[in-house]
């Protein structure tokens, strides 16, 4: 904005110079026109260089306003409550500023349709980002954007997150990068009509990952597609979880999570590839799974209140499934409380790498149309 506006002074001077009007006088008004507009173009933008430009603008920050914070480093710890509508992104995507420590880098509470992009975020005590609905369970937040964050090393033990999400509705985030977690790269309280799509997730040593994405607590129709989980945790993907009941949201669901679709991702590594959790309705299809370290899947039943649902109704579809035996003997563990019987598996390539013979899985049903021994990535 700033330098639009020297840009029309200047030529403004210019155009008061009779010998500059004669020779670019149609010229000079059509490009003083186009800055005019320009500058009214981003009239609501605002622009900062520093920390301490930063948390100036905060205070005075309005609805509808887009920050573009300049390259370099910045302190984390920043909240903002109740403000619709706003953008906060890198002045410059291709050097996007950092924020570095602090408990939480940025906390934003009942902020509908809020768009962050090409913002990079490391070394928080608690969570990279947190946001959420102000425990208004029964008003969730609208519209929120993530895209192109890359956030790492949050923790490193415990149960913090790379980004924490509670109370969401219509949720999307878009080619993120995790890396180093101490909980879940995301994790997903409460949230329905979301999607998660294109980001990756690598694990790190002696951080206490315990999941990549994890949705839970009354979570319903979440897409995750097209990521790439590299020891995203023990449980990469978490279709479900355990849940505090008083955390749900809606308040009295009883189900972790319905209705969940998991399509398209790699899978690398890890204690398994998928767990699914007291989840009433979900499908696996079309992922490449790689060297799970123990068990392909799991099916538990964590949250056993009085009318809940067991983990039931989840369909494994056309994925692509690379092992080997000296890993995994139990190919899907089933714990207690639990439907095995209501998962359905259809057209999935199996193939024990070490043992070929030995391919075909021991499932809680019989597979339709399973295809065993022959290796996925050959064509």
């Amino acid at each position: 904005m700033f330098d639009i506006l020297l840009a029309e002074q200047i030529l403004t001077q210019k155009l008061r110079s009779k010998t500059f009007v004669r020779r670019v006088s149609l010229l000079a008004v059509l490009l003083l026109a186009l800055l005019s507009l320009a500058k009214l173009a981003y009239a609501d933008d605002v622009i900062v260089g520093d920390a301490g430009s930063l948390r100036e603008s905060l205070r005075s920050l309005k609805s509808g306003v887009t920050l573009k914070i300049a390259s370099g480093d910045y302190p984390g710890g920043y909240h903002v409550e109740a403000l619709d509508k706003l953008t906060i992104e890198a002045f410059d995507p291709k050097n996007p500023p950092h924020f570095k420590g602090g408990s939480n880098a940025w906390h934003f509470s009942r902020c509908n349709d809020l768009v962050l992009r090409h913002l990079q975020i490391s070394g928080q005590s608690g969570n990279g980002l947190n946001l959420d609905d102000g425990g208004r369970f029964d008003q969730p937040v609208q519209g929120i954007t993530l895209e192109h964050l890359i956030i790492s090393d949050i923790g490193p033990k415990g149960n913090h997150d790379g980004i924490k999400c509670s109370g969401l509705d219509n949720l999307t985030i878009r080619n993120c990068s995790i890396s180093g977690w101490g909980g879940q790269g995301i994790d997903m309280v409460g949230c329905h009509d979301s999607l998660i799509s294109g980001c990756r997730f690598v694990g790190k040593p002696n951080f206490t990952a315990t999941a990549g994405v994890q949705t839970k607590g009354g979570c319903s129709d979440i897409t995750i597609e097209k990521c790439h989980f590299i020891h995203g945790g023990e449980r990469p993907i978490n279709v479900g979880g355990s849940t505090d009941l008083r955390l749900f949201r809606p308040t009295g669901a009883k189900h972790e999570a319905r209705r969940i679709v998991v399509r398209d991702n790699t899978i690398e590594g890890s204690s398994c590839a998928a767990a699914f959790v007291g989840v009433d309705g979900a499908e696996f299809i079309g992922n490449t799974i790689l060297y799970p370290e123990k068990w392909i899947f799991r099916v538990l039943q964590e949250t056993t209140a009085e009318g809940f649902n067991p983990c039931r109704n989840v369909l494994v579809r056309e994925n692509r499934i690379v092992f080997r035996r000296a890993q995994v003997q139990v190919e899907v563990n089933i714990g207690t409380g639990t439907d095995p019987k209501s998962f359905q598996f259809d057209k999935n390539q199996w193939f024990a790498e070490d043992r070929p013979e030995s391919s075909k899985p021991r499932l809680p049903n019989e597979e339709k149309d399973g295809v065993y021994g022959m290796d996925p990535r050959k064509k």
